[in-house]
């Protein structure tokens, strides 16, 4: 199955294009997202969040009960049809949250392949570390992930990144 992740500016035509049905939204607070209407209530988790590593004054700086969510969200998927996970650029929370998707939902795969394959799929992506280091601790990774997102090191300047899709190997369970 299929995670799709783009930028906020393309929520409605990816979950059109993919036949999604469910959406992850991660942004800051006052940063609007509309549902596509094809998206049930329930299958939408908007985690507020702003796109920080280290603490800001004013600023909600991801942490372990936004990860916890996003784990519990993605737990529930019955992946029968893909996810659409997005933030505002579809650079950085949203390249974290469809990497930790990807390694909570198939807890065999290497972490660096993993790391590489998103290099891969997005030039552009730049893993939020913050989001990255949480999974690692809840996840018990003994920061492999960490060190798999820093191998790939930064992505391409981009002002909003390319969507791409990350494919969740159908045959590990949860």
């Amino acid at each position: 199955m299929m995670i799709h992740v783009c930028s906020l500016a393309k929520v409605e035509e990816t979950v059109a294009r993919t036949g999604a049905d469910r959406l992850l939204s991660l942004l800051a607070a006052g940063t609007e997202v509309v549902r596509p209407a094809s998206i049930a209530r329930e299958n939408h988790l908007h985690l507020v969040m702003h796109d920080i590593a280290i603490a800001q004054d004013g600023m909600t700086m991801p942490g372990e009960d936004h990860v916890r969510n996003l784990l519990d969200f993605a737990r529930r998927w019955d992946r029968a049809r893909p996810m659409v996970v997005h933030c505002y650029a579809g650079i950085s929370r949203s390249t974290a949250s469809a990497y930790i998707i990807a390694a909570a939902l198939a807890p065999k795969r290497d972490e660096a392949e993993l790391a590489q394959t998103l290099r891969t799929l997005s030039p552009s992506a730049t893993p939020n570390p913050r989001l990255i280091a949480v999974a690692d601790a809840l996840l018990d990774r003994n920061g492999r992930m960490i060190e798999a997102i820093l191998s790939i090191g930064r992505g391409a300047d981009a002002f909003e990144g390319t969507p791409f899709a990350l494919k969740i190997d159908a045959q590990e369970t949860i």
